[in-house]
């Protein structure tokens, strides 16, 4: 359970009480939690192989064989992120960057769990470099105290509610993931020329054989595409010019100007002139005439993680003005401009990325791809007409897919806000009955506090 609901709600209004529940009264933290120091474990002196859960502010860190506490508890962020809260159901040990809660007879621990991350602590964050969290300010935040028995079945219901609301998230995201595949299908239906079998069929003069395994060919790669055999197969450079960019130096950026686009800036499908934007004012005619970027250009990133891939994104330019390709980013220019979307499409294909990852170069590391192996990848060549009848295909499907993902997305919002209404419900009080026969919480908050001062004073002697 550690932070499968660490969500940031905040629900509890500073100084504000709202209508007070039978047998509760509010407090605030410092009442009833002591929030304790992490101790410093450095990595070297942990026991990797140990069962005992480390816990930094952002979870558990690792492992060792001796716990700091010795029973369950509550780890809170100190420092870096600062207000986290996660769930130990077993000794642990929390570090130095970590305030602790130790289990208390007298509080039901995942309620006081589910209260903490309600408060939203790291709003108290004042610091201007590393967050961190003041215990003293988590201490004055007021908080609702219900009798202990109702705290034990608030959680049941809380977790009732968040078990249906789980099972309905795992679905959505399980279909939030299934999204890519129904596009690359899309893809390669549209790039192996399924998606237009009819269309030729009436359109003869356009293409006369008719669609059979006689007619289709076939290269030797993991996707398997078939091409209907009409299509011609070209290389790339066959049908464009491929352009590497220009090595800018960084003792000539200006704050404004010509906008340099580098690698981060090529997002697969977007454009992203907001990441590390750099300008250069004085450039030389020649330069901006070979490395202007113009409507229709399709830019490709050549240079990458080698281990993750994160290259050949792919972007068509739009409107976009006074834009200047930077080094390690290829850009293609059609000598039919009508060609540049379907080939923008097509370059998202895995037939395509296939053959571009093939010719990687580079360490363990870092990737590339020289603009000679991009120039000289394999590509299916449609008649003109055809290319216009599979973009349609395309962006007619793709706009269905787009509504699912948009159903999708909202979907997994109105569950985030479900998850919150069942939190706001349950500590004001209004998501389990009151039961007249419950102890009062402010007997409970006087046997809490008699607790903290019996504790303080075994401190004292122990000191």
């Amino acid at each position: 359970m550690n932070s499968k609901y660490d969500n940031k709600f905040n629900y509890i209004k500073q100084n504000k009480i709202r209508n007070q529940p039978k047998g509760w009264i509010h407090t605030n933290i410092g009442e009833i939690l002591e929030l304790n120091y992490g101790k410093g474990l450095p990595k070297r002196t942990r026991v990797d192989n140990g069962n005992i859960p480390v816990y930094g502010s952002n979870g558990i860190v690792g492992h060792h064989n001796i716990p700091l506490v010795n029973k369950k508890g509550l780890i809170i962020g100190r420092k870096g992120t600062a207000g986290s809260v996660h769930i130990s159901k077993e000794p642990f040990y929390p570090i130095d960057t970590t305030y602790f809660i130790e289990e208390s007879n007298n509080l039901s621990l995942i309620y006081t769990y589910y209260l903490l991350i309600s408060l939203n602590l790291n709003s108290l964050d004042k610091s201007t470099a590393i967050p961190g969290l003041n215990r003293n300010d988590a201490y004055s935040v007021k908080i609702p105290l219900p009798p202990l028995a109702e705290q034990y079945r608030i959680v049941e219901k809380i977790e009732e509610e968040f078990t249906r609301l789980d099972a309905g998230v795992s679905a959505l995201k399980r279909a939030k993931a299934l999204i890519p595949k129904y596009r690359q299908s899309v893809l390669k239906a549209a790039m192996c020329g399924d998606l237009t079998k009819e269309w030729r069929a009436l359109h003869p003069d356009v293409e006369i054989n008719k669609e059979d395994d006689d007619n289709l060919i076939k290269l030797d790669n993991n996707n398997n595409y078939l091409f209907p055999k009409k299509w011609t197969l070209v290389k790339l450079n066959s049908i464009s010019n491929a352009i590497g960019g220009y090595a800018f130096k960084s003792n000539e950026y200006s704050e404004k100007g010509h906008q340099i686009i580098k690698i981060g800036n090529v997002k697969m499908g977007r454009l992203d002139l907001s990441v590390n934007p750099t300008f250069i004012s004085k450039v030389d005619y020649k330069i901006i005439s070979q490395y202007l970027l113009n409507k229709d250009d399709i830019l490709v990133t050549l240079t990458g993680t080698r281990k993750k891939r994160d290259y050949g994104n792919i972007v068509k330019i739009k409107d976009q003005k006074n834009l200047l390709l930077n080094q390690r980013v290829g850009k293609l220019v059609f000598t039919d401009p009508r060609q540049s979307h379907f080939y923008f499409l097509f370059f998202q294909t895995d037939y395509f990325r296939d053959q571009f990852f093939e010719s990687e170069t580079g360490n363990v590391g870092q990737g590339n791809v020289s603009m000679k192996s991009l120039k000289e990848t394999i590509v299916p060549l449609p008649p003109l007409e055809e290319q216009h009848e599979i973009v349609s295909e395309i962006e007619r499907r793709f706009s269905i897919i787009d509504e699912m993902e948009r159903i999708v997305e909202e979907s997994l919002l109105k569950a985030e806000r479900l998850r919150q209404s069942v939190l706001k419900k349950a500590f004001e009080g209004r998501l389990v009955s009151q039961n007249p026969d419950d102890e009062p919480a402010g007997v409970l908050l006087e046997r809490i506090r008699a607790e903290k001062e019996l504790r303080a004073a075994d401190g004292k002697k122990k000191k």
